[in-house]
């Protein structure tokens, strides 16, 4: 049975619509149908998908391209239908962020409150320090 990696691509300006693109891999025999959904309805336009290549070693691959807008609460998935399979294989597009991300993002945070606790204690050790010590001029 093939598999199937979904991923978007972003545009080069905020002009153009963002790609998602569904690659099917590792599957014989060659003959395959990839199709998009969205909320359950197939989409017929912007879509392009390559001609079914070999991989080298038997398998055979391929690519789909759905130009989009992302709009608030839909659902977006690319649905694959090969002889291999009982039954279509259908991949929702998870619009949540990626896990590398989601560790970056969680790291950074880390980061800054460890700075700010840090640095909120060396403040109330400075302040400490300080208001025992009585300045006196020298001459």
């Amino acid at each position: 049975p093939p598999t199937v990696k979904l991923h978007s691509t972003e545009p080069s300006s905020s002009h153009q619509p963002s790609v998602l693109v569904c690659r099917v891999f590792d599957f014989y025999p060659k003959t395959i149908r990839v199709s998009w959904l969205r909320d359950g309805q197939e989409v017929s336009s912007d879509v392009t998908t390559t001609d079914e290549m070999q991989d080298g070693d038997w398998y055979y691959q391929v690519q789909s391209d759905l130009e989009y807008t992302p709009r608030s609460g839909e659902k977006i998935s690319c649905m694959v239908e090969h002889v291999s399979l009982s039954e279509p294989l259908i991949k929702d597009w998870d619009t949540s962020m990626p896990e590398p991300e989601r560790k970056k993002i969680a790291i950074g945070a880390s980061g800054l409150i460890l700075g700010l606790v840090l640095s909120l204690a060396g403040l109330i050790y400075y302040k400490r320090k300080a208001r025992g010590r009585i300045l006196v001029p020298t001459n």
